[in-house]
């Protein structure tokens, strides 16, 4: 696979690292939007495989995020998201132009992606959401509930039933270790009541992928976010999987499921 290229825009609240994954003659873009306190450096073996699929892959570090600027996991409002990953999409065709353009997004980026999908869905050829944060997500809930939110990282261990990807993500210096924020947890809240209320997606094609066991961001709730955002829905639920389906045991056969999803929207 080609080495990845980086990039640097201005976004809503300062600068934004994009990393580009090269395809010398590409079918289609692939923006893939990362999850809270990570970043899409992240991302590498799905980007992968989606080169190796035909796709140029650009994944953004969202504010606050990676090697972008700001607080590190602030985020005070998901809309200046959005709106930085549709500056990325502009980057992306430009470079393509003419090219079809497939968002996939992961837990926060679920619903950073699905907030997309309702503000520019006529710019899409399919989504993707992975263990997306929609519906009834209780976190924030509880957590604005407290007068202080406590000093409770992610779980390693509930990321993938690979004991590699955790201990990975326990060492990356580039992965937020510290208690959620906030400001953060309350923008949650609003951009969970935005996207419940922001209509459906029409025809446009979606995959949703999830781990039965994903303790994170469960199951149940995020399938009444997904039913309500409608597409064209294509499903496929993992047993046993947590809550990074694209690091989990079960990868080359999630990786396969979304390729296969691809070809079928590629070749309308």
């Amino acid at each position: 696979m080609a080495d990845t290229r980086d990039h640097v825009l201005t976004g809503t609240r300062g600068t934004l690292a994009v990393r580009e994954w090269p395809h010398p003659r590409p079918r289609y873009i692939a923006l893939v939007v990362h999850g809270y306190g990570e970043h899409s450096g992240r991302y590498q073996e799905p980007a992968g495989v989606l080169t190796a699929h035909g796709a140029v892959v650009y994944g953004p570090d969202h504010m606050g995020h990676g090697r972008s600027a700001g607080e590190r996991v602030v985020v005070e409002d998901f809309e200046d998201v959005v709106t930085d990953v549709h500056a990325v999409a502009g980057l992306a065709r430009a470079a393509h132009p003419g090219l079809p353009l497939v968002l996939i997004g992961h837990s926060m980026g679920g619903l950073i992606s699905a907030r997309y999908a309702q503000r520019y869905g006529d710019e899409l050829t399919a989504l993707v959401l992975s263990g997306p944060v929609i519906g009834a997500w209780e976190l924030p809930g509880r957590l604005l509930a407290l007068d202080e939110i406590p000093d409770t990282p992610v779980n390693p261990a509930a990321l993938s039933r690979d004991p590699a990807v955790g201990a990975a993500y326990a060492a990356d210096p580039l992965v937020w270790h510290g208690p959620m924020k906030r400001p953060t947890v309350e923008a949650f809240a609003r951009a969970l009541d935005t996207v419940d209320r922001g209509g459906g997606l029409g025809a446009l094609p979606v995959l949703w992928l999830h781990g039965d066991d994903d303790r994170l961001v469960p199951l149940d709730g995020s399938r009444v976010g997904v039913e309500r955002l409608g597409g064209t829905l294509t499903e496929r639920i993992y047993p046993g999987a947590r809550h990074e389906v694209f690091h989990e045991t079960n990868r080359a056969e999630v990786f396969a499921d979304l390729t296969d999803f691809l070809d079928g929207v590629l070749a309308r």
